[in-house]
């Protein structure tokens, strides 16, 4: 069968007794895509690519890759290869035996298995250590050798489970360029966990938010940080978060924040108008130095490049990222972009947008 979807995931459960662990998941993928599943611990995240892989049997649903359904298909026959959390390398085995071990088993040809090998290790630019073992090797190149133990399956489907949480910050934005430019080297399919929306955000081409076994939202990097879902998905993706705060609707176009600020001329969604009340989104970049709200910081952080300056609107404490340096001051004054604001309902919190 002849299809563009790598990965088709219809209607699935899992459930562990009483417990519901996925809740009617949904998502496909087309190939060559990078797709993300992030979302706070126990979300769900790695419980589902463990049964895409085939790791975890599922309650119900089906699963297909390159659209043949591999739902009661054991791991070994689904044509995929995973990258885990921990290294899992051979440390008897060298470099070169560990990436060709799959084929070993596979009773590859020894000049095919050495070709491929090669190629991998070039590609992945660990060429010169395919004599050594894996205690003399750093973090970062172990983590190479178990992307290459993969790549030299050429499958159908890429599965890596958190691969960069057991490096330091310094090798894990290293790692994560590497990772970036392997699949835009390869044009590989994969599917990433991570718990860290950053990571999320730069790999993805396609992202799926989970909280608690349920998909909050699906779409690319752009659609999620700027057009949000929910509240969830707005506090949970961006760094410093999205700033949500109650808001009163007056007039048709004027948002009431507290007792002595107010934002006029906004185009308001109908749906904002009809509430009354919405939860207002901002995203700290939003701001800029202006007139439009009046307000007294509480803190700044420089962080070299910007500042976080914080705030209280009511009862609520904001942050705003703002392009320049000066020391905490009396009074601030602040713009906002209103194109940029997002609107939700302030019961539900799902996103108001029409």
């Amino acid at each position: 069968m002849v299809t563009d979807t790598a990965l088709s995931v219809d209607h699935l459960f899992k459930s562990y007794g009483p417990v519901n662990v996925l809740k009617d998941i949904s998502v496909s993928m087309g190939k060559g895509e990078f797709l993300v599943l992030v979302g706070p611990s126990g979300c769900g995240k790695s419980t589902l690519l463990n049964c895409i892989a085939g790791l975890e049997e599922t309650t119900g649903g089906q699963l297909h890759i390159n659209g043949r359904d591999v739902t009661e298909l054991p791991p070994r026959d689904r044509d995929i290869a995973m990258v885990f959390q921990s290294y899992a390398l051979y440390p008897t085995m060298s470099v070169r035996e560990n990436i060709g071990f799959g084929m070993k088993i596979r009773k590859i040809a020894k000049a095919e298995m050495d070709a491929k090998v090669d190629e991998v290790a070039k590609l992945l630019q660990i060429d010169h250590l395919l004599d050594r073992r894996p205690s003399q090797l750093s973090g970062g190149q172990r983590q190479r050798v178990a992307m290459g133990r993969a790549l030299v399956r050429d499958p159908a489907l890429f599965l890596f489970d958190e691969p960069l949480s057991n490096l330091d910050a310094k090798l894990r934005v290293e790692m994560r360029a590497e990772i970036k430019r392997l699949h835009q080297t390869t044009g590989a399919s994969i599917v990433y966990v991570t718990h860290d929306q950053i990571e999320a955000m730069t790999l993805a081409t396609k992202i799926v938010v989970l909280k608690d076994g349920i998909v909050q939202q699906i779409g690319t990097p752009e659609d999620i940080y700027h057009r949000p879902a929910n509240t969830f998905v707005a506090d949970f993706m961006g760094s410093p978060p999205m700033n949500l705060l109650p808001a009163e609707v007056v007039g048709g176009d004027t948002l009431r924040l507290d007792d002595s600020h107010s934002i006029a001329g906004l185009p308001l969604p109908e749906a904002a108008r009809k509430a009354g009340r919405v939860t207002l989104g901002i995203r700290p970049e939003t701001f800029t130095a202006g007139s439009a709200l009046t307000v007294a910081p509480t803190m700044s952080e420089n962080t070299g490049s910007d500042t976080y300056l914080s705030f209280r609107l009511g009862q609520t404490t904001l942050t705003a990222r703002l392009p320049w340096h000066f020391q905490v001051a009396d009074r601030v004054g602040l713009d906002l972009d209103p194109g940029r604001l997002c609107y939700f309902d302030s019961t539900t919190g799902e996103a108001l947008s029409a």
